[in-house]
């Protein structure tokens, strides 16, 4: 990339003619009594000078006023090559440059607009909290959200509840929490997310506020009516023989001569149905309660063999392995978990147990995401996939004998965690229940 071939001709000229004058002036002062030659001679190397200067001083001003064009964000500027300036070749590369990075930047502010109307529109409440602790709303479903604050301060948005200020000023809290929020149709449940973002350097907390009351109260109403349904049937269940049983034993009491026999066998039945009624009141209390969880840090390879061994004693024809790394730590509440993962033990050793060789397996597993994935699998005739919504259902059982309770208390226990739980088809053709944590678990 050199000078063009005009910007070079006239260079050579100007060069030319200042040699020229150069030799002029030493001939006139070689040669005496030449005054007026000499005075000429020297205005001519002026001349020559100044025009040689001229022309290579042009190319400056071109690059200074093309670099002081940038300078001001002007990506229109394109590179004077009038007068001969040169550097053809350099015009031309910063020209397509020039072209090519205003083309970006048009790009770029249309994907900034689109970013910044998908952020306006969308139906989450968004609002940032910057360095210097001011509250911003930040889309349509916030400004609509939130009107009765009186400034910009975590303070001011105490009027929508204590919790959500204090969250707003930063104290520690869940990444992620339902909170009560105060707003002017009335009370309402609200699904809390927070995240730092960085902007130039600098933190930016973003907390978005999603209203679930709505949501809620529907399944709450849901949950309802599934729980009255299934109550009602397993009282009936229950009512109706120890009704029947109570008729016949005073039909024996009030038979001449009294059927002691009848009677006796009649209420010791009505006392076991009422015993095993009473049991399964005692159940759905222990459903009605959410676990209370008391997070630790334990190694999980130690804790899985210990939960191997305990179940193993009492299923002494069924193979249990656990495969665990040893460098993994759990983040739970080592008492609740014990108790989600012996009943996930226990069922899975009665769906192997027809197996010819019943074995289970429980697997601990970092995850790419970053949490961790706590798995159980059977060997046996599996879960199949139009039920695994419904064994989670409180009293909800295929088997005679069960109460229906286990699988929805470990549902209870991994929700309070904030985990999630999964029925998946294992390799061996059995259930796999699987836990996945959040990402600060592992």
């Amino acid at each position: 990339m050199g000078f063009d071939a005009r910007f070079t001709l006239v260079l050579a000229a100007w060069v030319a003619a200042l040699l020229v004058a150069l030799g002029g002036i030493l001939a006139a002062f070689a040669i005496p009594d030449l005054v007026a030659a000499r005075i000429v001679a020297i205005l001519l190397l002026a001349g020559a000078l100044a025009g040689l200067w001229s022309h290579v001083q042009r190319t400056n001003i071109v690059l200074a006023r093309f670099v002081e064009a940038l300078h001001h964000g002007d990506l229109a500027a394109r590179f004077d090559r009038r007068g001969g300036a040169g550097f053809a070749d350099l015009a031309t590369a910063l020209d397509d440059a020039m072209r090519r990075l205003q083309a970006d930047t048009a790009r770029f502010a249309q994907d900034q607009r689109y970013l910044e109307a998908l952020i306006d529109d969308m139906p989450v409440a968004l609002l940032t909290v910057g360095a210097d602790g001011g509250v911003s709303l930040r889309n349509r479903a916030a400004r609509q959200l939130f009107t009765a604050q009186a400034g910009v301060r975590p303070a001011d948005f105490a009027v929508y509840g204590a919790t959500f200020a204090a969250r707003l000023a930063g104290e520690p809290g869940p990444a992620r929490e339902l909170v009560l929020i105060d707003l002017p149709d009335g009370p309402q449940r609200a699904a809390l997310q927070s995240a730092t973002v960085h902007r130039l350097g600098m933190p930016i907390r973003a907390i978005t506020v999603l209203p679930l009351q709505g949501t809620l109260d529907a399944i709450e109403m849901a949950a309802q009516t599934d729980l009255v349904r299934v109550l009602t049937h397993e009282l009936l269940n229950s009512l109706t023989p120890v009704t029947s049983l109570a008729r016949t034993a005073a039909d024996a009491l009030a038979a001449s001569p009294v059927d002691h026999q009848t009677a006796q066998t009649a209420m010791a039945t009505v006392s076991r149905r009422i015993t095993s009624l009473h049991r399964f009141i005692q159940s759905y209390r222990s459903v009605a309660s959410a676990p209370i969880v008391r997070l630790q840090a334990f190694a999980a390879d130690v804790f899985a063999d210990e939960l191997i061994r305990m179940v193993g004693l009492e299923w002494p024809g069924t193979s249990f392995h656990a495969e665990v790394d040893a460098s993994l730590m759990l983040h739970a509440d080592p008492d609740l978990l014990a108790q989600a993962l012996i009943n996930l033990l226990r069922n899975a050793a009665q769906a192997a147990a027809g197996a010819d060789q019943p074995h289970v397996t429980l697997r601990i597993t970092a995850e790419r995401a970053g949490g961790l994935s706590l798995s159980i699998a059977d060997n046996g005739p599996g879960v199949p996939e139009s039920l695994r919504r419904d064994i989670f259902l409180p009293f909800y059982t295929t088997r005679a004998e069960g109460t229906g309770i286990g699988l929805n208390l470990v549902r209870q226990i991994v929700v309070a965690h904030g985990w999630s739980i999964d029925v998946e088809h294992s390799d061996d053709g059995g259930a796999r229940f699987v836990l996945r944590t959040a990402g600060a678990a592992s």
